[in-house]
């Protein structure tokens, strides 16, 4: 038996939504998705309120990880520690609210979905990734780890993938918006990718207006940042697990493209 996990890359504001909403189930059918984890962090551009991760579990969504604008949106706090289907960063302080592990039943057994965040070129100093990392995996049992590791750099994103390589199932990176070609089985038999992409519209910088990044970067003053018009796209990887050891025996980059411009 296998169990086929379906990761989504980062969905992007209010159009990025709205094609999970309308995709989603879809994919799931077309793929025989068993699992899916969907990072919801920028669902508000930046960070997510409890209506939208709601949106996100009634579209398919098994699990919602998130990562650095956990808490942009300060409406979400209670939701964090009252739902066991969101996680936050495991690494971040653990004032925060919510809960950075946890355990989810599927047809072929338990899975245990594990969400870290980097230390390299992110402004804050969360606890070190690794090290913890390594003490949870102490208190893991089910036959199936995945771990939504969401990093900036991919030099830290790879070292993580390799870390932990034969003793979790998958590992992926979210963070960067653009999906990496280097979906893998590595040595040991952990899937690995460095980024899934996003999701969200095509025609923007990292699913923001174009003006308005180019604007920033020109030395401009900024505005608060809002989501690119247009057509969208949803990123992502489907990891295909043997029941059995929990190794990974396949990886498939999947994107796909809504061409009927309805994203706004």
């Amino acid at each position: 038996m296998e169990l086929r996990v379906l990761a989504v890359g980062d969905v992007c504001g209010g159009s990025g939504l709205q094609l999970v909403q309308r995709q989603l189930r879809q994919l799931r059918r077309e793929y025989r998705v068993d699992f899916c984890v969907v990072n919801g962090e920028n669902a508000s551009v930046v960070g997510i309120t409890p209506r939208q991760a709601d949106s996100l579990l009634e579209a398919g969504a098994d699990v919602i990880t998130l990562g650095n604008h956990s808490y942009n949106r300060r409406e979400i706090a209670d939701y964090l520690d009252d739902s066991r289907y969101i996680l936050r960063p495991a690494n971040d302080s653990p004032l925060y609210p919510g809960r950075g592990l946890g355990v989810y039943d599927t047809r072929a057994g338990q899975v245990t979905v594990i969400n870290l965040i980097g230390r390299c070129n992110m402004a804050f100093g969360p606890d070190n990734p690794f090290l913890l990392a390594e003490r949870l995996l102490k208190e893991v049992s089910t036959p199936f780890t995945l771990v939504d590791f969401h990093a900036e750099a991919s030099s830290e994103k790879l070292a993580m993938g390799y870390h932990l390589d034969g003793r979790v199932s998958a590992v992926w990176g979210t963070h960067t918006h653009v999906p990496t070609a280097d979906d893998q089985i590595l040595p040991r038999g952990t899937g690995y990718v460095s980024d899934l992409g996003m999701t969200g519209p095509i025609h923007s910088v990292l699913g923001v207006r174009v003006e308005q990044s180019i604007a920033t970067f020109r030395g401009g003053l900024s505005s608060r940042y809002e989501t690119a018009p247009g057509p969208c796209k949803l990123e992502a990887v489907l990891f295909t697990l043997d029941s059995k050891t929990g190794r990974c025996i396949q990886t498939e980059r999947i994107r796909y493209h809504d061409t009927t411009n309805a994203c706004r």
